[in-house]
């Protein structure tokens, strides 16, 4: 059997900045937010935001109880009932699901760690420092407590 094993590479070679035909996800400024939930709608759609949130949550049950932490996880179902979040708590390992039916509020209310221009600042920071001749360069993030 003769000939080329592998499909021959095109002369040109593409710029992976041309590439890029999609925008990156732009994270919006929700902390402190405390959206309106007066109707299902509403609620649900907070409640995706919530999800996609990189900080914690205050959820305000229809009992009085608050509850602020992470929301690692939600399933949307048929009614309120039926749809639910899972939450980890701020001050405890515990894992909380709540029925999207006890929501009765949800605030924004801690830091989001992804908001903000941190990466491109990060990263401004890094080639700085390696153009100064910089001997402790390091790829480790660094603490977002500042």
């Amino acid at each position: 059997m003769t000939g080329p094993r592998h499909a021959e590479r095109p002369a040109h070679t593409a710029n992976p900045d041309e590439l890029e035909v999609a925008p990156g996800f732009q994270h919006e400024g929700l902390q402190g937010w405390v959206p309106e939930l007066a109707n299902e709608e509403e609620l649900r759609e907070a409640l995706e935001k919530a999800f996609d949130y990189r900080g914690d949550v205050t959820i305000t049950r229809k009992d009085g109880t608050k509850l602020e932490g992470y929301i690692f996880d939600r399933m949307s179902g048929k009614n309120l009932e039926g749809s639910f979040v899972r939450l980890l708590p701020k001050d405890s390992n515990q894992r909380v699901k709540i029925s999207y039916g006890e929501i009765a509020a949800l605030a924004f209310s801690g830091r989001d760690t992804a908001a903000g221009k941190s990466w491109e600042a990060w990263v401004k920071k890094y080639w700085e420092k390696k153009a100064s001749g910089g001997e402790k360069l390091s790829l480790q993030p660094e603490s977002l407590e500042e």
